[in-house]
């Protein structure tokens, strides 16, 4: 994933943003932090402060959670409440909010 093969990531830093992944599909069970599922089908976490996240993006998180059954679950829910899917394009692409998805960028 790019968030853990980045240039210069330390053994520290790589450990850290492990432990922020698995903090975050705690919190999404938990329903802390909730997948929203923009139009363009790009996905974001809503409520997933930054101090929480060791500079893991929400594509990278979604990336190492999207077979892990809280994420199952947390899209599914957000895929109903939304009206669409996650589209693969949109993922690869690199569409993302910032915002907790009130607003999507490519950039």
């Amino acid at each position: 994933m790019p968030c853990t093969t980045a240039k210069n990531l330390t053994s520290e830093a790589k450990a850290a943003q492990a432990t922020a992944i698995e903090r975050l599909a705690a919190a999404i069970g938990a329903g802390a932090v909730q997948v929203v599922i923009g139009r363009n089908g790009g996905i974001a976490l809503k409520g997933w402060a930054e101090a929480d996240r060791a500079g893991v993006s929400d594509l990278c998180a979604y990336r190492a959670l999207m077979h892990a059954p809280e994420m199952r679950r947390a899209v599914m829910r957000a895929e109903a409440l939304a009206g669409t899917r996650v589209s693969a394009i949109a993922i690869a692409t690199g569409v993302h909010s910032h915002d907790g998805g009130q607003t999507w960028s490519r950039h």
